[in-house]
């Protein structure tokens, strides 16, 4: 494991309860957000293949929002607290500890992945990496959803997230490196500002390319 992943992971297991308490809503406050997640769910059911890795699930409410919608998810986390309170929280699904750039999942497997948020603590050196993981785990024409902070210019904007330091990515420098990685990005949302710094969220959608 590297520094950055080790002090990420003792720095979310330290607010595990906080932070679920932040999103007992369910994103009820969040209407766009439920939009494009819904969207993500409907693509991934017309796959055919149903399975859908939440990696970085933190408590297990997009996982346990996922499953409502007719997929078969389950939660990956690199925090073993938050682990622990998502199986507490949502015991008829699964959740399992580990790295989002070492997946326990076979090759061309899944339907769907959803990634909320939680690759903004990688290094962008590392990101591309980590995309390609995701891309080995979905079967061809399966769906990602990658959701972060957006900002504008071509350069990643490192900034003090509030658990761990995080970047923000412009929208198409992200979907540069989703192509970079054997996806094809086809719809993005960018909406409200809901940090102090004028942040962006951003979401993107994209299908892992057919083998040549």
């Amino acid at each position: 494991m590297r520094e950055y992943q080790a002090r990420t992971r003792a720095a979310y297991d330290g607010v595990v309860e906080l932070y679920a308490s932040l999103f007992a809503d369910g994103l009820e406050d969040r209407p766009l957000t439920r939009s494009v997640l819904d969207a993500f769910a409907e693509l991934v059911r017309a796959t055919g293949h149903f399975e859908v890795a939440d990696v970085g699930c933190g408590p297990g409410h997009l996982t346990d929002l996922l499953h409502r919608r007719g997929v078969d998810a389950f939660g990956l986390d690199l925090s073993p607290g938050m682990v622990a309170h998502a199986r507490r929280a949502h015991p008829a699904l699964r959740f399992e500890e580990a790295r989002m750039e070492a997946l326990p999942v076979a090759d061309g497997t899944l339907g769907g992945v959803l990634s909320h948020y939680s690759t903004i603590h990688t290094p962008p050196g590392e990101l591309p990496a980590l995309l390609a993981e995701l891309a080995r785990v979905l079967a061809p024409g399966g769906v990602l959803l990658v959701s972060f902070f957006g900002a504008g210019g071509p350069d990643p904007v490192p900034f003090d997230h509030k658990v761990a330091p995080a970047y923000a990515w412009s929208a198409d420098r992200f979907a540069d490196l989703l192509t970079g990685a054997g996806f094809d990005p086809f719809a993005r949302l960018l909406h409200d500002p809901r940090t102090e710094r004028g942040f962006l969220d951003a979401h993107l959608l994209a299908r892992r390319d057919a083998p040549a």
